[in-house]
Parts: structure tokens; sequence; C-alpha cells
């Protein structure tokens, strides 16, 4: 009988930030009972991913073995943690364990999507542990930028797991609970922690994190030295920094009107799961263009430069009867994720040319992260005492430098990326196995994989342009008439000054009036052929090889 061993397998999260997804297993080589920590997503970009809803973890790995996965663990209800769970549960079928706020969004997502919400079982945080197979979960508070934010005890008979999650060390995080030093301390003395799976995103951020509760002051005073109407934004998910705005804006003898579906829906499940109360009064859009500007305050969606949130709407023009106005005030009350900062300034330059102040969080006084910098890290490493740290979470930069300040404190440390089995059994994390990963496009309302070669042939489509070219044949295999050819995304003129289209359908009317009868009656050689002339004829009149599709009808006896 083969040894029962420890194995961890992050599938999306180790090596990026965003779409994270952690296998851990437990038993014996290749049968190991299996769970699944966190199933998210990440978001396309125009560039590589064009026309693309949300990107997912590629599971083909997980599901081929769906038969040994005893349940679904979810950390916290960011998108880039549970996103993905409900598009995903179908193929499983498995139990998911969830703390009250989480579970509250991930039954709305379950509901969206004809699941069952009991699905989803609320979990109540350590001591109640949860028994899945061979393992025993706890969830521990930790602070972090959305409510009831958990690290997970992943306890086994090979040792003890700490899966920290997203967090950071927050003692008054206004929303949500603060970091215990002392429950930290405990679990590392009932047991061994054998390894620590650690988040990594600040870990370049030298300081030490401040607390959300230091942002209150600077906002309310903002806000009260403002004559306009002020309108705010940042992530949806940040409950407490909701509260702390619609407070301030209370504060300054404004009323609150909150715009944007998942604001509203983080509000109305925080609400109802009890983790936030006496959040000020709002009204509806409705209502807020009875009021006064400078007496109303908006809260919207769109802190990262989405083209369809309430902050792009509003730098467009009018939203839901509201309108920004010279005089007004926009703050920008988060911190630009890598990779916005085009939607981002767009939206900026846009209210600059209303005559809007745009207040943005360069200073650092409106915004704090939700994540453990450096010091933080260092003070984790130290309370949990862990034989072996994994980073995640993170870059593969940040990976690296956080396995090299473990290891700087005397502590194992190993960068581990998607793809990578680890066997964590031993004194040191050994490579068990290379698993090929990968990622899942939800492309309108179907999965496609990144590979099927769809988004690829869409971005050659955007930088090269298509022609379309009809050809019509007897059944003699003669051709009937002329081409046509229709052409999408190319200039209408060529180098020569002629049409384009033109030019093409005369050339290619030429080439089939010449062409002999073996490629004739061979639609492979003929549309080889044509597509050749295409590529020939654009490169000398544009200078560019488009996409080129080819129809070829035959008239029959029939």
């Amino acid at each position: 009988m083969k040894a029962n061993r420890l194995i961890y397998l992050p599938l999306g999260g180790a090596g990026e930030i965003g779409m994270n997804a952690y296998v851990y297993g437990y038993g014996p080589e290749d049968k190991e009972r299996l769970i699944l920590v966190d199933l998210g997503v990440t978001f396309p970009d125009m560039d590589t991913t064009p026309g693309v809803d949300l990107i997912m973890p590629d599971i083909s790995w997980l599901e081929a073995r769906k038969d040994r996965l005893e349940a679904i663990f979810i950390t916290h209800a960011h998108e880039d943690h549970i996103g993905a769970v409900a598009h995903y549960w179908s193929r499983f079928k498995c139990p998911v364990y969830a703390r009250r706020f989480t579970a509250t969004i991930g039954r709305l997502k379950f509901d969206e999507h004809g699941h069952p919400k009991d699905a989803i079982t609320v979990v109540e945080a350590r001591p109640d542990v949860v028994k899945a197979g061979p393992f025993d979960v706890q969830f521990v508070p930790v602070s972090h930028s959305v409510p009831e934010s958990s690290a997970l005890i992943i306890d086994t008979e090979a040792g003890r797991i700490v899966h920290s999650g997203d967090f950071k060390l927050d003692a008054s995080p206004l929303v949500g609970e603060a970091w215990d030093p002392d429950m930290f301390q405990a679990i590392a003395r009932e047991r061994p922690v054998k390894a620590l799976m650690c988040d990594s995103t600040n870990v370049f951020s030298l300081h030490a994190g401040r607390s959300e509760s230091t942002l209150r002051e600077p906002l309310r005073d903002l806000i009260k030295s403002q004559r306009g109407m002020v309108v705010a934004t940042t992530f949806a998910s940040n409950v407490a920094r909701l509260k702390s705005l619609a407070e301030a804006a209370v504060a300054a003898d404004r009323t609150v009107c909150l715009l944007g579906r998942a604001m509203r829906r983080m509000v109305t499940a925080a609400e109802q799961s009890g983790v936030l109360k006496d959040f000020p009064k709002t009204v509806s859009p409705e209502e807020a263009q009875d009021i006064p500007r400078g007496n109303l305050m908006l809260i919207v969606t769109g802190s990262q430069g989405e083209r369809r949130a309430a902050s792009a709407q509003l730098s467009r023009g009018k939203y839901l009867g509201l309108e920004m106005k010279e005089g007004d005030t926009f703050l920008f009350s988060s911190k630009t994720i890598p990779g916005n900062e085009r939607g981002v300034i767009s939206i900026m330059n846009a209210f600059s040319e209303m005559g809007v102040n745009i207040v943005d969080d360069s200073g650092g006084l409106y915004h704090v992260s939700g994540h453990a910098n450096r010091p933080d890290l260092e003070t984790v490493h130290r309370v949990l005492n862990p034989e072996i740290v994994i980073p995640m979470h993170g870059e593969h930069r940040h990976l690296r430098e956080h396995a090299r300040i473990a290891m700087a404190a005397g502590r194992v440390s190993d960068v581990v990326t998607n793809g990578m089995m680890i066997d964590l059994t031993g004194d040191q994390p050994e490579v068990a196995e290379y698993i090929e990963t990968g990622r899942t496009y939800l492309d309108g309302s179907v999965m496609i994989g990144s590979r099927d070669g769809v988004v690829r042939d869409r971005i050659r489509m955007v930088l090269n342009g298509q022609v379309m070219v009809t050809l019509l044949l007897d059944e003699a295999d003669e051709p009937l008439g002329d081409a046509w050819v229709e052409v999408k995304g190319l200039p209408e003129k060529g180098r020569t000054g002629a049409v384009l289209a033109e030019t093409l359908e005369a050339d290619l009317t030429e080439f089939v009036d010449r062409a002999g009868k073996k490629v004739l009656k061979d639609d492979a050689k003929l549309d080889e052929a044509v597509r050749r002339v295409v590529r020939q004829i654009c490169m000398e009149e544009i200078g560019k090889k488009p996409e080129v599709t080819v129809v070829v009808s035959r008239l029959t006896d029939g």
C-alpha cells in the first residue's frame, strides 16, 4: 500500500493576481481525496481578450477527478475568489462552504444560474470545524477589504496548513473583524504549522499597512469642503469604505445615492448577513434629481474604468437622469489595478473637459489597501512560525520576493506557480508533477478554451481586417459571373487610389477565369489559391495581410 501524501496544486492565482483556485489533496498517491479553496475569475482586456466577458481557470484536471473532490471552500466574496463557482458548480455538484456574507453573495450567483442555493453551506468561524474527507477545516476571521474574509486552517494527519486568503493587519477595520494576534498565536500553539500559503500582493510595500479607520477624517474634511455635487467611486465590495463615504456625506449635510447594481447588491447582502449596521439612508436616482447639487453625494461603481459601470456612464453624459457639471467633484477612493490605467485616465479626462474637479489617491489620503505589506507578512511569519512558507496570490516577482524574505529568516520556502503539484509530506516541498493549466473564457453565454482559436482569430481580425470572397461555379466547375468581395476593417482605397474591393474583385475574377480544372474542382486548393491572391494584392495596396474567408457555391442539376 502506498503511503499517504499531502499535496498542494494551484490552478490559478500563483504567478498572477486574480483567478484564484488552489487544490489540496491527502491520501495514497494518485488517489488523494481533494478539496478546492476558492474558484475565482479575472477580467479581460481589449488587447489580449477582445469581446471576452470573464476569464476562469482551466479545471480539466480537477474535473477528471471530481469523484475525489470532497468540497469547495470560499475564503471571501471578491470576484477573483468566488466569481467562477456558479459557472462551474454543475460540473462538480459538491458541497460549498463559506461564511455568512460570502454565502449570501454566492447564493445570489447560484440563483442567477439556476443552481440550488442550499448547495452553499454557511459556516461559523473557528472553533467550528468542517470535516471533508481526511481534512478538518476551520475558518479564521481576518481583515480585508470585504466583510467576513477568512484564512483557513486545513488539518490532516500529515500536518497543519494555514491558507491565509487575502488579508491585512487592521486593528480597527470599521466593518468586519479585526486582526487578532492572540488567535493566531493560539493556532500555532495548539499544533505546529507545517506550511503557510500566504498572500503576496503587497510584498514590495515596505511600510506597515494602514487601517481603514484612518480614512474617516480625511474623507469627511474633503467632502465638507466641496460646493457642488460630490461623486465618489470605490470597489463595490469594500463595504467599510462605502460606509465611511456615506457617513462623511451625512456629516456634510448631503443625501446619499448609490449608483450601480453591484454596489447596491453588496450593501443589501452586508445588511442581510448582519455585517453592516446603521448604514445611512439612501435615495433612488429618481429622488436624487430633486435634491440640490450641494446637498447630494453619489457613490458609484466603476473605480477601474469599466465601460459599462456608473463612473464611465457619467463621464459620457447623463446617466439615470443625473449628470456631472462644472464645479462638481469626482473622488477616486481606490487604487488603480495595473492594466486598468487607460480606462481610468479616459474617465478622468472626460470629467476634466466638463470642468469637474478630480481627486485621486495619489497622496494616500483616501484609500488603503486590503492586503498585508511586507512588515505585516513578516509579523504573520513570526506569529505562526511555519516550517514552510509557500507564497501565493501574486505575480512571479511577488512570489519570488516573498520566498526570499521567508528564507532570509531561516524558513523553508519555494516559488510555486500554477500547475506545479507540490508534495508537502516531508521537511522540504518537492515537485511531484507538472499539470497543464490554462484559462477558460466566458464568451457571451458560452465557455471556450483559450487555445480554441476563437479569440486568436478575433485578434487577427482586429489587427488585420477581414476580406470575404464569394465565388459561384456551375456544374462543370466553370465560373459564373465575377468574384464578389466584401471588405471589413480595411481602408476603402489602396495605394494606387483604386477602391480596394473593386481591385480585388477584378484580379480575382481574372485569376478564376484562367485557373485550371484541377484547382477549380478542389475546394481546398481553390480556397488556398484565393487566399494567397487576396493577401498578395492587399499587401501591395495597403501593406496588410487580412484574414480571408472564401465561400464557394456550386450549382448542381438538382
